[in-house]
């Protein structure tokens, strides 16, 4: 029997669920490639480590997935193939069957570069499903039920708001805004305010450690490694979280946005129900400190932080494959 693999093919990382074995691979959606001959010279985890520290004329490390659709469709396929590699070995006879999210914004032509880089990298079938619905799947969100859900799936590159009942999407709204752009955001106001230049992963780094949604009363600080802008040095300087509130203030704004935008839409019948079950938030930018208490004081809807928010769309994926039958309609195929 073909292995089944469910992918959350994301910006940031890409995770793998394997039927009867869950989640096998988690590792950063990054590329080295030769800057000579453009062969692949490291994928994940070993590539993230040569970020920002790559000898310019001899290696180019990539990111292949940008705002959650494919910007490099070439590398993207490489990647994929070394991930299915991986997972049901080089030398399998078998070619597995697929199962990829996508946000739920985009385009028929983004689709279809999904599904035929999956099948030009070794699968023998390929589905595509909208992150939302496999966010919710993930999460043990009731999808099937005659009853409104609302998920907030916050991944690297997109941030997706849907209400889901009867195993489909009702309303959503797709941004192309994630965590990658409180990153971004961060490395921003710190050259700004301090006139330090950091590195991306620095900035992913004081995120993790010190970021908030709303200010908090205790003194959470981290020392911050860069570049002295007018001085051209290293130096070190302390931040702190507040600070950091103040700088992740328009991504999370535009998040804010997208989730009113859904809940002016939201049907009646299904608004009440989301009043009475809650707001879901899965992916990474979930675990960004007291995001559920912001959303649930701006729009007095209780916001709640899915378990393992990191994996439920690759968990909502796999699933996706066991209960195929049930949510057929809601998927494409090739």
């Amino acid at each position: 029997m073909a292995k089944q693999l469910g992918i959350d093919l994301g910006t940031a990382n890409v995770l793998v669920y394997v039927r009867g074995r869950g989640i096998v691979i988690n590792e950063p959606s990054v590329v080295a490639i030769s800057a000579k001959d453009g062969k692949v010279k490291a994928v994940g985890i070993e590539a993230r480590n040569m970020l920002g520290r790559e000898p310019r004329d001899t290696i180019e490390v990539v990111r292949p997935m940008r705002n959650g659709v494919i910007a490099d469709y070439v590398v993207t396929q490489e990647m994929l193939r070394y991930f299915i590699n991986k997972t049901v070995g080089r030398f399998s006879l078998v070619r597995p069957e697929v199962m990829i999210s996508v946000p739920a914004g985009v385009t028929s032509v983004e689709r279809r570069a999904v599904r035929d880089a999956a099948l030009n990298a070794g699968a023998r079938r390929a589905y595509l499903i909208s992150e939302p619905l496999a966010a919710a799947i993930g999460a043990k969100v009731p999808v099937a039920d005659p009853s409104g859900n609302m998920v907030i799936n916050i991944g690297g590159g997109t941030t997706e708001v849907a209400v889901i009942s009867l195993n489909g999407i009702v309303v959503a709204e797709s941004i192309r805004i994630g965590g990658n752009h409180f990153d971004d955001a961060i490395a921003a106001y710190i050259k700004r305010k301090h006139n330090l230049r950091i590195g991306e992963r620095t900035a992913e780094e004081i995120k993790i450690a010190i970021g908030s949604a709303l200010p908090v009363e205790e003194d959470l600080s981290i020392e911050v490694r860069g570049r002295d802008e007018v001085a051209g040095l290293p130096r070190t300087i302390p931040i702190h979280a507040n600070e950091i509130v103040e700088a992740i203030t328009e991504p999370l704004e535009a998040i804010i946005g997208a989730v009113r935008s859904v809940l002016e839409k939201t049907p009646p019948e299904l608004a009440s129900d989301i009043i009475d079950k809650g707001m879901v938030l899965t992916g990474g930018g979930a675990l960004l400190r007291n995001l559920d208490r912001l959303l649930t004081e701006v729009t007095g809807v209780p916001c709640y932080v899915a378990d393992d928010p990191m994996s439920c769309v690759a968990i909502g994926t796999g699933l996706a494959l066991e209960y195929f039958d049930v949510i057929r309609d809601s998927l494409e195929e090739l």
